[in-house]
C-alpha cells in the first residue's frame, strides 16, 4: 500500500499575507496547495523552485491590492514573482516567494485599432491569440517566437522577446507603444513616449512613480558617456533595464525601455498597447542544404547581403530529431535526402512582400547566387512557397526547442548557456570556439537560431541527475560568459537573464550600480522577483548563481533508478510547455484549454507524478514491487474503507491532489502524439490510478465503466429493456447521483444477425480461413470488432460491412473480445493486461491466415499498436489497420461521384495526433472518387470514450466541445460542406450536446458505391 504524504507547508509568514490579502478584496484565486506549488516549481530551465503559493488576480484592481499590501511595513518581507507562459530558458519566473499569475484571467484584447495600427491588451494574452484575432484585418504582432503559441504578451514584454525575422521586426520593445504598470504601493505608471515637458511633470510628484522619473533622468543625463560605451551595437541590444533607450531617437523620454525585459522586477505590467504591422502578402522560403553545420553559419555572411526578411539555421541533430516527430510528414518534400551525402546543417532564409513579382525576383536573385558561388559546398535547396508551406516549415522549426529533449536516454540537451548573441560576422568563428570548448568535455550538443541576429541557441548534453555533469554548469557558464565578451557580445541575447543574473556586474561594471539605483527606486525592499538583474543598494541579497538555485537534477537523483527509467514518459518532461497551447482547435491538451488550471496539463500531471513517486521513495515505498500493485483485494478492504473514510472526513495526502490532476484527464493520447517529449500522460495515469486504489476505494463508476466490454454484449440481449431502464427518469437520478453517470448511451437494436446473413459474412475461425487460396486471402478483409460501434452504432458497422463488400471484398468477422480500453483508462492494469494477452493471442492466431485485419473506432484500434506494445506477455502484437489504411488498398480509381461534392472532416483527436498520416488517407480516399475532403483544424470534442459521461466532468466536456466543435457540428452543410466524424465519441458528443448526428466518412464512399450500382 502506498504511504500517505505530507509535504512541505508554507511559512507561516506567507499565510498571513494571503488570509490578509483576502480580507483586503482580493478576488481571484489563491491556491497553497502543494500540487499548485509544484507544478509552478519549474519553468523550461534546468532549475526548480518551490514557491510559496500561487495567486490569480482577476483585474487589474487585484494585482493592485497585492501591491499596496506589499508595501505595507508587516509585509515588506514578502516575495512576489509575476509568471506568465512560464516557458522561460534561465528561470525568470521562478520563485520560493509568491507566483502572481497573470494568465489565467487578465488574457483579453481590448482594443483593436485597425487603422492606426495599434492594440490593447491584458498582459495574459498568448501572443498568437493576439494573432489570430488580427489577422482578418491584415495585421500582425510581429516579434516570432518559437513558444509563440503559449508565450503571453506579458512574459514577452518582460524579457523584451525576440526571434525569427528581429533583423527586420525588432525585439518586443520596438512594438511596446504604452505600458500600464503597477508599482509597490499600488501606484500606476502609464509610460510612454513623453516629451521635456511631461518629463518634468513626472518628476515633480512626490510619489513611487515620480522617484522612478527622477532616478531613470539622472542616470541618462549623468552616465550617457558610460551607457554608450557599455551597452553593445547589437541588432538584439540588451534584455532587461535597457538605459541605451530611454531617449528615443526623437529625444523623447521613455520609461518603456528599462521595463521591457525587467522580468518583473520593477512592478506588474497589466496591459500594453502595441503597435501591429501589416502581414506580408507572399512569402518565399529557400530550404539550403549542407554536408557541414560550419558551413551552413559560414554561407550565412554573404546570404545576409541579399537582405532577406530572416535566415534560421538548424543543425544535423534537431534536423534528425525532427525527422521521428509528428510534424516532419509535412515538411519531408522541402528536405529531400541526398545520395551519398548527410545534410548536416540547414539555413532557412525567408523572402516576403506584398508583390508577389518583387519577392519571386529577389528569390530568383538569390538561388542565382547559391548556383554560382562557390566559396561554401551547399547541397541543394529547395523552395517553399505561399503562406501554407512556409508555415509548415516554420512549425517545425518552432518545434526545435521542444524537440531537443527528445532523445534517448538521460544525456539531454540542457538549456544553460543557449541565450547567446555576438555580432553576426562573428558567429560563424564564435561558435567554432564554442563547440571546441564543448568537445574538450567530451559533450554532444544540439544547435539552432537565428544567424542573421548572430543569435545561436546551443544546449550542451547532460545528465543532470549525475552529480559530475551537474558541476560542469559553473564551469561551463563562466567560460561560456568569457568567450562572449571576448567576441564582443551579449550572454542574454533574447531570453532574459533570470539565474544567469550573477555575470550583471562584471558585464555592466561602472555602471552596475545605476542598475541598482533604478531597482532601488522601483523595489527598495527586494520584493520582486529577488536576485534577477540586479539588487538594490545597500542590499545584503544577493543575485541568484547558477551553481546555487536548486536544480531538477538535485531532486530526481534521489528517485529510484528503476522508478524512473520505468516512468520515463513523465520524467523526460523538459517543462518545454508545448501543452500549454492556447489554440483551442488543436488538440493538445483539452482539460488545460477548459480549466486554465496548469495541473490539468501534461506538463502539470508530469510534474505532480515525478514528485509523488519522489515523495512515495522517500517514505521507504517500492511503487515497482507487485505486491504493491497487485494487493488482495479483500484482505485489504477494510483498510481502504477507513483511508476513504478519513478522507471524507478531509484527510490531508499529497495523493488526492495528484488524483484530483488525473481524474480531470480524457486520456485523448494528444499529448502523446503531439509532445515533443513524448510525455505520455494516460500511460502514467494509469499506473497511478491502479497503485492510488491500493489505499482508498475506487468509485462504484470505475467499476461500471471498466466493465463495460464485458457486460454490454449481455445487455444487448435484451436491447428494450435496457433502453427502457437508462431512460426511465429514476434510474437517470440514480446513475447521476450515486454512480456519477450521465446520458449513458442506448443500445442499437438493429438486427445485426440478418445483416451478417445478407452479407454473407462469415466468423474468422481456422475452419473458414485455412482453406483460402491465395487470391481469396488478398480479396478478404478480417473486421475487428470494439464495443462501440458494435453495440450502440450497430447500423455503421453493417454499412461498412456493405461497403466492403460492395468492393468486391470477402468480410470475416473476428469474434468479439473485450479489446481493454476502459480498462486500461480507469487503471485496472491487472484486468487489462489479462485482457489484452487473450485478445492479442486471438487476433495473432487469425493474422496467421495472410488476411488484413483492420478496425473502425480509431481509438480503439490504436490500442492494439500502443497499450498492447507495453504489455508483459505478448511476444507479437496483431496488426490492426485502421479503416482508411486498409481502404487505400481495396478502394479502386475507376469509380468517380457524379458531382465533386464538398465535406468536411472533423477527425478524431487521438488519431490524428497519434497516425498523423491518417486525415490525408481520408482525403485521399475521397479524392479518388472524385470528392472534396477538407480536414477541419478542430480541437477534442470532449467525450474521449466515457470522459464525457462522467458526472464530475460535465461542465468541463461541454466547454471543452464550445471551444471548438460546436462552431463545425452547426455550420451549414449546404455553405461549407457537410461535418464528417471518425471517432465514435465524438459523434456521440455531437448528438449529445448538439443535437446533431454526424456520418462517418465511409458512409459517404458507400452512398458513392451504391450510386454505382
Amino acid at each position: 500500500m502506498i504511504a500517505q504524504l505530507h509535504p512541505a507547508t508554507v511559512k507561516a509568514s506567507y499565510q498571513d499575507f494571503l488570509v490578509a490579502l483576502q480580507a483586503n478584496g482580493f478576488k481571484g484565486e489563491i491556491s497553497a496547495d502543494y500540487a499548485s506549488r509544484t507544478v509552478l516549481a519549474t519553468d523550461n530551465s534546468i532549475y526548480q523552485r518551490l514557491p510559496q503559493a500561487a495567486v490569480f488576480p482577476r483585474d487589474a484592481s487585484d494585482v493592485a491590492c497585492i501591491a499596496r499590501l506589499m508595501a505595507e511595513p508587516a509585509y515588506v518581507g514578502i516575495k512576489l514573482t509575476p509568471r506568465g507562459g512560464g516557458t522561460g530558458t534561465n528561470g525568470q519566473s521562478l520563485t520560493d516567494g509568491i507566483v502572481v499569475d497573470l494568465s489565467r484571467h487578465m488574457n483579453r484584447i481590448l482594443e483593436i485599432d485597425v487603422e492606426g495600427r495599434w492594440v490593447r491588451v491584458q498582459a495574459g494574452v498568448v501572443k498568437d491569440q493576439l494573432n489570430a484575432a488580427l489577422k482578418p484585418h491584415g495585421l500582425f504582432f510581429a516579434p516570432e517566437l518559437s513558444t509563440s503559441n503559449r508565450a503571453t504578451i506579458g512574459g514577452m514584454i518582460n524579457t523584451d522577446a525576440s526571434g525569427q525575422g528581429s533583423c527586420t521586426y525588432g525585439k518586443t520593445r520596438d512594438h511596446v507603444l504604452e505600458l500600464h504598470t503597477l508599482l509597490l504601493g499600488g501606484e500606476a505608471v502609464h509610460s510612454l513616449a513623453i516629451d521635456e515637458e511631461e518629463l518634468e511633470h513626472q518628476c515633480a510628484r512626490q510619489d513611487r512613480v515620480g522617484q522612478v522619473y527622477r532616478t531613470a533622468r539622472d542616470i541618462n543625463a549623468t552616465q550617457a558617456e558610460l551607457i554608450d560605451a557599455v551597452f553593445p551595437k547589437l541588432n538584439r541590444c540588451l534584455t532587461g533595464y535597457d538605459l541605451a533607450h530611454l531617449r528615443e531617437a526623437d529625444g523623447r523620454f521613455n520609461l518603456n525601455s528599462v521595463l521591457c525585459g525587467a522580468e518583473g522586477s520593477l512592478g506588474f505590467v497589466v496591459e500594453a498597447k502595441l503597435n501591429v504591422l501589416p502581414i506580408p502578402k507572399y512569402s518565399v522560403l529557400v530550404n539550403v542544404r549542407y554536408g557541414s553545420f560550419m558551413d551552413a553559419l559560414r554561407d550565412a555572411r554573404a546570404l545576409i547581403q541579399h537582405t532577406p526578411l530572416s535566415i534560421e539555421t538548424v543543425d544535423s541533430r534537431v534536423l534528425m530529431l525532427a525527422m521521428k516527430d509528428i510534424v516532419w510528414h509535412s515538411v519531408a518534400e522541402y528536405f529531400p535526402a541526398d545520395p551519398g551525402r548527410d545534410t548536416l546543417g540547414i539555413n532557412i532564409v525567408e523572402f516576403s512582400g506584398d508583390e508577389a513579382e518583387d519577392v519571386d525576383a529577389r528569390v530568383a536573385a538569390f538561388t542565382a547566387h547559391l548556383q554560382a558561388d562557390l566559396s561554401v559546398e551547399r547541397l541543394g535547396h529547395t523552395l517553399a512557397v505561399g503562406h501554407d508551406a512556409v508555415t509548415r516549415v516554420y512549425t517545425m522549426r518552432k518545434r526545435s526547442v521542444g524537440l531537443l529533449g527528445n532523445v534517448d536516454g538521460e544525456i539531454r540537451p540542457q538549456p544553460f548557456v543557449e541565450d547567446t548573441a555576438v555580432p553576426p560576422e562573428q558567429l560563424a568563428d564564435y561558435i567554432a570556439e564554442f563547440r571546441a570548448l564543448l568537445d574538450g568535455y567530451g559533450l554532444t550538443y544540439g544547435m539552432f537560431g537565428h544567424v542573421d541576429a548572430g543569435v545561436l541557441h546551443v544546449r550542451p548534453a547532460l545528465d543532470m541527475k549525475d552529480p559530475a555533469q551537474a558541476a560542469l554548469i559553473r564551469p561551463l557558464s563562466d567560460a561560456v560568459a568569457a568567450l562572449t565578451q571576448k567576441y564582443g557580445g551579449l550572454l542574454w541575447g533574447e531570453h532574459g537573464k533570470g539565474v544567469r543574473s550573477e555575470y550583471v556586474p562584471a558585464f555592466f561594471g561602472e555602471l552596475y550600480p545605476s542598475l541598482q539605483a533604478l531597482k532601488t527606486a522601483f523595489d527598495p525592499h527586494n520584493q520582486l522577483n529577488p536576485g534577477k538583474i540586479c539588487t538594490p543598494l545597500d542590499s545584503s541579497e544577493p543575485l541568484l548563481r547558477v551553481d546555487e538555485v536548486q536544480l531538477r537534477g538535485d531532486l530526481d537523483r534521489t528517485i529510484d533508478e528503476r522508478v524512473w527509467k520505468s516512468y520515463g514518459t513523465a520524467m523526460h518532461c523538459n517543462g518545454n510547455g508545448a501543452c500549454y497551447n492556447y489554440d483551442p482547435d488543436d488538440a493538445m491538451c483539452p482539460s488545460w484549454k477548459a480549466t486554465r488550471e496548469r495541473a490539468q496539463s501534461p506538463k502539470g500531471r508530469a510534474s505532480l507524478v515525478r514528485e509523488w513517486l519522489r515523495l512515495q521513495g522517500a517514505a521507504g515505498v517500492d511503487v515497482l514491487s507487485p505486491a504493491r500493485r497487485e494487493p488482495g483485494f479483500w484482505q485489504t478492504l477494510p483498510q481502504r474503507w477507513r483511508n476513504s473514510r478519513e478522507r471524507k472526513a478531509g484527510q490531508q495526502d499529497f495523493s488526492h491532489e495528484v488524483y484530483d490532476a488525473m481524474a480531470g484527464c480524457l486520456a485523448c493520447k494528444s499529448c502523446a502524439g503531439q509532445c515533443p517529449v513524448k510525455v505520455n500522460v494516460p500511460e502514467f495515469r494509469s499506473r497511478f490510478l491502479e497503485l492510488y486504489h491500493t489505499r482508498y476505494l475506487r468509485p462504484a463508476r470505475d467499476y461500471l465503466i471498466g466493465s463495460l466490454e464485458f457486460t454490454v454484449p449481455y445487455l444487448a440481449r435484451l436491447p428494450g429493456v435496457y433502453n427502457g431502464l437508462m431512460k426511465a427518469p429514476v434510474v437517470e437520478r440514480l446513475l447521476a447521483r450515486q454512480v456519477g453517470m450521465v446520458d449513458s448511451p442506448l443500445l442499437s437494436r438493429f438486427n445485426f444477425h440478418a445483416s451478417l446473413r445478407r452479407w454473407n459474412v462469415q466468423p474468422a475461425t481456422a475452419a473458414q480461413l485455412i482453406g483460402l487460396t491465395e487470391a481469396e486471402r488478398a480479396r478478404s478483409v478480417i473486421l475487428v470488432q470494439d464495443a462501440f460501434t458494435r453495440y450502440f452504432e450497430t447500423p455503421l458497422l453493417v454499412n461498412l460491412i456493405e461497403l466492403i463488400t460492395r468492393l468486391g471484398y470477402r468480410v470475416y468477422l473476428a469474434p468479439f473480445f473485450p479489446n481493454g480500453k476502459p480498462l486500461h483508462v480507469q487503471g485496472f492494469l491487472r484486468a487489462f493486461n489479462k485482457a489484452a494477452i487473450r485478445n492479442a493471442s486471438q487476433l495473432q492466431a487469425l493474422s496467421a491466415f495472410g488476411v488484413r485485419m483492420a478496425g473502425l473506432d480509431p481509438a480503439m484500434t490504436l490500442v492494439y499498436r500502443q497499450e498492447y506494445a507495453k504489455v508483459p506477455g505478448i511476444a507479437q502484437l496483431p496488426k490492426v489497420e485502421l479503416l482508411q489504411e486498409w481502404l487505400l488498398e481495396a478502394l479502386p480509381e475507376t469509380l468517380k461521384a457524379n458531382t465533386p461534392t464538398r465535406y468536411r472532416l472533423l477527425a478524431h483527436c487521438t488519431e490524428k495526433t497519434n497516425a498523423p498520416a491518417s486525415t490525408k488517407q481520408w482525403e485521399a480516399l475521397f479524392a479518388r472518387v472524385g470528392l472534396v475532403l477538407a480536414t477541419q483544424a478542430t480541437g477534442c470534442c470532449g467525450m474521449s470514450g466515457t470522459y464525457g459521461h462522467e458526472a464530475r466532468n460535465q461542465a468541463t466536456s461541454r466547454t471543452i466541445f464550445d471551444q471548438s466543435w460546436a462552431a463545425q457540428v452547426a455550420a451549414s452543410a449546404d455553405e461549407q460542406g457537410e461535418a464528417l466524424a471518425t471517432g465514435y465519441s465524438c459523434r456521440s458528443q455531437a448528438k449529445r450536446l448538439a443535437g446533431r448526428e454526424l456520418r462517418h466518412p465511409l458512409e459517404v464512399l458507400l452512398d458513392v458505391q451504391r450510386a454505382m450500382g
